[in-house]
């Protein structure tokens, strides 16, 4: 994996996912609440090969990740890279897991990396 920070990992990531069109785009930072990952980037895909794509163009850009789940049915792909976890949802599996209301406390800082689309 390169040495990029977790903010410039979750730039590059976000930027990869907004390149193939991911939507509805969520960035928390979870710093103050969990040693489990500093930043989670959410995104949603409106189909199982757009999921595939956005999850190829961050891996494209950051390199592989050190564990990536749920590519077989893409419903829900979840890429770890230590500090930033990448969730690339399709908007059935991301409204049933709802991490935006589990993780609610977090601080959103989309606006701070999505300022671009």
């Amino acid at each position: 994996m390169n040495d990029l920070s977790a903010r410039d990992r979750v730039r590059e990531g976000l930027s990869a996912a907004l390149d193939k069109k991911a939507s509805a785009v969520l960035v928390f930072n979870l710093t103050e609440l969990t040693t489990m990952a500093d930043y989670f980037v959410l995104s949603t895909a409106g189909s199982d090969r757009q999921a595939r794509a956005i999850s190829d163009a961050i891996t494209e850009v950051l390199g592989p990740a050190l564990s990536v789940e749920g590519l077989e049915t893409a419903n829900w792909i979840l890429m770890d890279y230590g500090d930033v976890v990448f969730h690339v949802f399709q908007e059935e599996a991301r409204r049933f897991y709802a991490l935006e209301r589990l993780w609610g406390d977090a601080e959103n800082e989309t606006g701070r990396f999505a300022a671009r689309s």
